[in-house]
């Protein structure tokens, strides 16, 4: 597997004006925590749960049942919706740091997901009549995947009106709203949604939905961040994908867990991901992480690094243990 550069898609030139805006919308959320809500588990439904990590101002729960961690209380829905709709972050990604990176992303990520994409659904032998992308962002796995061939008809959702906009530039056929509005408008043989469970206040209404949409036989095709993968359990809070955002944080079980109970039938879970070494040597390097007390991972990721960081991230992408998730499920016939 080929590794590639954290810089390439998160130009560093651009990163330290996002940081400011992440702040500012960190405080928005913070600002209104009387709109805050406690929740149980996202992915099991249990209310077997405690506090297990707190940062700038969020607690995250931690589920005895299952192991999925969350934030809990959260804001809520209609709070979530005025955040992004007023997100300043979100603002400066759509008008600077994808237009910046896009060409790095095409490459590193949207091709290769589409490839993967279109091998899981010949593997699997679904229809390929209409695939569904809810929360297209950019548009670029939707061309991606347009220009494989595979489906007949290729349909965007991104409830976003700036970048449902740009999704429209590209010729796309766009639905400029939230998946939950698409329930008996639109069927689709594969959904796919790409970092966009972490985001949402309830996960099980969300995959309540998309087996709605999906046809009978159809793929539900997701990506996540996975909680016990090798940067975030290593890092914990001094990772960046702790933060206000992410609201569930499963894992290849607990989510395949959640799937299940909506009447999905799981058939794969993987992580493929290829930036864990990286980001534990950039803390290690930093001194924001010591290594001191762990000669091994300092070997690996300090000492030997451009000999030993690739196969060591090899390693972590066969065995589940990256802490990029993609799970592959099937809606019975």
């Amino acid at each position: 597997m080929k590794s590639f550069n954290e810089d390439e898609i998160r130009p560093r030139a651009l990163m330290q004006d996002k940081r400011r805006l992440v702040d500012a919308d960190r405080e928005f959320l913070l600002a209104r925590r009387a709109e805050w809500v406690s929740v149980d588990c996202p992915a099991c439904g249990g209310a077997d749960h405690a506090p297990r990590l707190e940062k700038l101002g969020f607690t995250y729960s931690h589920c005895a049942r299952c192991g999925t961690l969350f934030t809990n209380p959260r804001p809520s829905p209609a709070l979530l919706q005025a955040f992004y709709a007023a997100s300043q972050n979100y603002a400066y990604w759509n008008a600077h740091v994808f237009p910046a990176s896009e060409a790095a992303r095409r490459e590193r990520i949207f091709r290769p997901r589409a490839e993967r994409t279109a091998a899981w659904c010949r593997k699997h032998g679904v229809r390929t009549g209409t695939l569904l992308e809810v929360g297209a962002a950019f548009g670029t796995f939707c061309e991606e995947m347009r220009q494989l061939g595979l489906f007949d008809r290729i349909v965007a959702v991104e409830p976003t009106p700036a970048l449902a906009a740009r999704c429209r530039e590209r010729g796309l056929e766009v639905m400029e709203t939230p998946v939950e509005k698409l329930t008996g408008t639109l069927r689709a043989d594969v959904l796919a949604s790409f970092e966009v469970i972490e985001h949402l206040f309830s996960p099980r209404e969300f995959i309540a939905q998309c087996a709605d949409v999906i046809t009978p036989g159809g793929l539900l095709i997701l990506t996540c961040p996975n909680i016990r993968g090798f940067d975030l359990a290593t890092l914990g809070t001094l990772s960046d994908s702790i933060d206000h955002e992410h609201l569930n944080y499963f894992h290849t079980h607990s989510l395949p867990l959640l799937l299940e109970s909506a009447g999905f039938q799981v058939l794969e879970a993987a992580t493929p991901g290829r930036l864990d070494a990286e980001l534990v040597r950039k803390h290690a390097l930093s001194g924001a992480l010591d290594l001191s007390a762990q000669p091994w991972l300092r070997e690996v990721l300090v000492e030997r690094f451009d000999e030993l960081g690739g196969p060591f991230q090899d390693f972590l992408a066969a065995n589940g243990l990256s802490s990029h998730m993609w799970v592959v499920a099937r809606k019975p016939a």
